[in-house]
């Protein structure tokens, strides 16, 4: 087992230990759990941000360095957790970013100056 596989398989225990079955959501509370996972991750993302001095005015902050890691980590748990709502295994995960990366790669070749809205339609 990979490590990607590893994260998956116990972000989906601990899902199911707080009374979430990903494998088994109605196409309703797939809705649900993916605008509060999806929620939860803006607000992790929140807290990263608090974890570095941000505010040019105030002198008093600190750059939380561990706090970050742990944000990121945070962030993580719940992205998964997007990522088991929407069915996606590690292995989806993996070919899907496979797959944009080589689009963004292409973008900054080719100058990303038009936007194309099929680029992505294959992932």
């Amino acid at each position: 087992m990979d490590k990607l596989d590893e994260i998956f398989n116990q972000q989906y225990e601990l899902n199911k230990r707080i009374g979430i079955d990903t494998q088994k959501l109605t196409d309703e509370e797939r809705i649900k759990w993916l605008l509060n996972y999806s929620r939860a991750l803006a607000q992790e993302n929140a807290e990263l941000v608090d974890s570095a001095p941000w505010k040019w005015w105030a002198k008093y902050q600190s750059f939380d360095v561990q706090n970050a890691r742990v944000e990121v980590v945070d962030m993580l748990h719940f992205l998964v957790s997007i990522a088991q709502t929407l069915g996606m295994s590690a292995d989806d995960l993996h070919a899907a970013y496979v797959k944009k990366n080589k689009i963004n790669h292409h973008r900054q070749d080719t100058g990303y100056s038009v936007k194309d809205e099929n680029d992505c339609k294959g992932i």
